[in-house]
């Protein structure tokens, strides 16, 4: 369309409300100025006499399409004004953490996350192997590659004070729920949770797996894994930068094993509380204890997740892949509670840690039973590692977190990340009354490498020091001795 056209068409549509019906108009124009006048006057020569014309069909129609488009162009305006407001409310970044979004006034947060740790095992030592409480059946430790886990989690912000967090699992071929819970963080330091959750027990079951420095947790976790992991429940606690405190009560886990007709289901309560009375960025003394009781359910168990039965029972494998349980308790009956109480201590100096805990369980069992006592079990380890490129681990309110490597590994750029030597020692003995689940300690050497922020990959080394009154014992009757070599390969965001 014209300019000039288009100009004469808008000039019609305002002009209209103040037309009227008036007669032929005479027009001058000034001969000097060339202006155009309705009056005659010196200097001025008539045009002559003009008369209003009806705007015709095709003009009324092109106003009207006018009028539509320019009605059209309006609304755009207005959907890319809000389209510009809503950008400038979500924030939307991707970084090491995943997916996260935040609103502008950081009252809404949501991010999405996850963890992949792709693990391959290998033992020697175990042929010809028996276990004695499986009916002398033949046993071994199995080889191979397995996806140790695989999760994807949720985490975010409801009116900047209600967090909530979700997490399930898919390694083994089948989903697990971790974390389900809701937390009210709205009183500085404090946060109340409720919903699935860790129990407040043991700094070591306590940290996530991404951040410990060895493939598998100790020892120690054959009394802690099947009696004091997550459960649902709710707890409460403060966690300042020097120490913390928190208690909870717990029922049982999401997916209980169990009788089918177990009645009742059991419930707990747990405690944890650290105190850092030296606590800088790189130089950290940390100090901890908790403690646990437990009653079972109307039948006597206290079962836990991924468990073929209710029954209390305890025991350690070589590796997860492994299945091979070289210290195992059984099946314990009739317990009538479950006590426990840990102690917790580390040191961190720039890039050398060293620390170490110590659990202790008591379980009371029905007096009426006969030929059965009360049992008592203990477990301890103690790690130290030293990071070869400098990095120091991070600590915080309690917990210890991996370190982050100075320079990402670049290989053009010439820089490799961090490097970490670790060793741990660490001992159970599951031997007490009619109960024989056997003695062991056990020494594992580590080499991490942290490629950057997500990525690290892990060998571990776990050599069988001293095994005996073991379920497990060679075909000639003696005590085996099972070394594992293990590497993963772990993403985390």
């Amino acid at each position: 369309m014209k300019l000039t056209k288009l100009g004469l068409a808008m000039a019609s549509v305002m002009g209209t409300g103040l037309a009227t019906e008036a007669l032929a108009l005479d027009l001058y124009v000034d001969t000097k100025t060339q202006q155009i006048y309705a009056e005659p006057g010196n200097g001025r020569v008539k045009l002559g006499s003009f008369e209003k014309v009806e705007d015709t069909a095709a003009q009324k129609a092109e106003i009207q399409q006018i009028k539509e488009d320019l009605a059209l162009k309006n609304n755009e305006l207005k959907a890319l004004d809000e389209h510009m407001k809503v950008a400038e409310e979500v924030k939307v970044k991707m970084g090491s953490k995943g997916v996260e979004f935040e609103s502008a006034d950081k009252d809404f947060k949501f991010r999405m996350g996850g963890r992949i740790h792709a693990d391959a095992s290998h033992s020697n030592g175990d042929d010809n192997l028996i276990d004695t409480k499986d009916g002398n059946k033949h046993v071994e430790a199995n080889d191979g590659t397995e996806i140790r886990r695989a999760r994807i989690e949720m985490i975010g912000t409801f009116w900047k004070d209600w967090d909530f967090k979700s997490q399930w699992d898919f390694a083994d071929n089948a989903v697990t729920t971790k974390d389900l819970y809701i937390q009210y963080s709205g009183i500085k330091d404090f946060h109340i949770t409720a919903g699935q959750q860790k129990q407040l027990m043991s700094r070591e079951l306590y940290e996530s797996s991404n951040d410990l420095m060895f493939m598998e947790r100790s020892l120690m976790n054959s009394l802690a894994e099947s009696t004091v992991d997550r459960a649902i429940g709710l707890s409460v606690g403060t966690f300042r930068k020097d120490w913390t405190g928190a208690v909870g009560v717990y029922g049982e886990t999401v997916t209980p094993s169990g009788s089918k007709n177990a009645g009742d289901e059991g419930w707990g309560i747990s405690s944890r509380w650290t105190y850092a009375p030296l606590n800088e960025k790189t130089h950290v003394v940390h100090l901890g204890v908790s403690g646990n009781y437990r009653d079972p359910n109307q039948a006597n168990e206290v079962p836990a997740e991924g468990k073929k039965q209710g029954q209390l029972d305890l025991a350690s494998e070589t590796s997860h892949m492994s299945n091979l349980k070289l210290i195992n308790t059984g099946s314990i009956t009739n317990v009538s509670a479950l006590k426990m109480v840990g102690l917790e201590a580390n040191y961190l100096n720039g890039p050398f840690t060293v620390g170490g805990e110590y659990m202790k369980m008591w379980v009371d069992r029905e007096s009426a039973t006969p030929n059965v006592s009360n049992l008592d079990f203990s477990a301890w380890y103690a790690e130290a590692a030293y990071t070869l490129t400098g990095e120091s681990r991070k600590y915080k309110k309690g917990k210890f977190y991996k370190l982050s490597p100075k320079q990402k590994f670049s290989p053009k750029n010439g820089t490799w990340g961090a490097w970490e030597l670790a060793g741990r020692y660490s001992e159970a003995d599951l031997n007490s009354g009619d109960i024989t689940g056997g003695q062991m300690s056990l020494l594992t050497v580590a080499l991490n490498w942290y490629i950057n922020d997500n990525i690290r990959f892990m060998a571990d080394y776990n050599k069988t020091l001293d095994l005996s009154n073991s379920p497990v014992i060679t075909v000639g009757g003696g005590d085996p001795n099972v070394d594992t070599f293990m590497l993963r390969g772990q993403l985390a965001f």
